[in-house]
């Protein structure tokens, strides 16, 4: 599976309702998630049903979100304490409204009880 965008966030970011910078933004956040439980679909359209089931750690609040260019960035981040089930990827959403935003592939993480660190591209999360 390829990183892919969810068609819900598409739609709120098409339309505005979607507001992903610093200055009055939603929530957004990072959950690592077991691909061994969850499939990738375009149409899930929420986290509490589709993400949170299979969600592993506890999710992370970006921070120092930008969008410059039409490309998404935060500062790098550290999910604490991990354990649980292998994640092998990425969700990135909106808390406030419970939005599925983009699903990030190709990374494996086992955790082990230690610290996982994120750095994010230097070019960004994500770009439109």
């Amino acid at each position: 599976m390829a990183s892919a965008f969810y068609n819900e966030a598409k739609e709120a970011m098409l339309s505005g309702t979607l507001n992903l910078t610093t200055a009055g933004a939603n929530v957004i956040k990072a959950a690592l998630v077991d691909t061994g439980t969850y499939t990738f679909a375009a149409t899930h359209d929420n986290y509490t049903t589709h993400i949170d089931p299979h969600n592993v750690g506890t999710d992370i609040t970006l921070g120092s979100k930008t969008v410059t260019n039409g490309t998404f960035d935060a500062a790098d981040n550290t999910w604490t304490s991990v354990t649980g089930n292998s994640a092998e990827a990425i969700v990135i959403y909106d808390s406030t409204n419970d939005i599925l935003v983009a699903y990030i592939d190709g990374i494996t993480v086992t955790p082990n009880g230690n610290d996982i660190d994120v750095t994010w591209d230097a070019a960004g999360i994500f770009s439109i």
